[in-house]
């Protein structure tokens, strides 16, 4: 039965990592797309409203991706900590926990920490561009 949990754990951890991966890829992709459109639009946004409005529109879209982005990178951290702490109680009771090394949990976390950073600087930079291109 224990062999079936750790198998369980494990699937769970990847299956976190596939979904993280989406998130930030996503946002990061949806970002440069909306840099390179607004900037694109900057000359035109100049006589044309309609133009401003769609930037605009682009902007609360990029915004919204990327808290949603966020939000499922912080589950994804919090969801990563507990499995890894079942994995961790799991091996102290095996009494084999001296080969996983439980530093990896902050390291996990300041991976994450970056991943958000990354996200959010994307985020920064295609809403902040194109306006100061105008």
């Amino acid at each position: 039965m224990l062999e079936h949990v750790h198998k369980h754990i494990i699937s769970e951890l990847q299956q976190s990592a596939k979904t993280d991966i989406i998130f930030i890829l996503s946002s990061i992709v949806l970002n440069l797309i909306t840099l390179a459109i607004n900037s694109g639009s900057v000359d035109k946004s100049r006589t044309d409203e309609t133009i401003l409005v769609v930037m605009f529109i682009f902007v609360a879209l990029v915004i919204l991706i990327n808290v949603v982005a966020i939000v499922g990178l912080l589950k994804g951290k919090e969801t990563r900590a507990k499995l890894l702490n079942g994995i961790i109680a799991m091996y102290k009771d095996q009494h084999v926990d001296k080969y996983y090394d439980e530093s990896l949990l902050s390291s996990y976390s300041v991976r994450y920490n970056l991943f958000i950073m990354v996200v959010v600087c994307t985020g920064i930079i295609a809403i902040i561009v194109p306006f100061v291109m105008r």
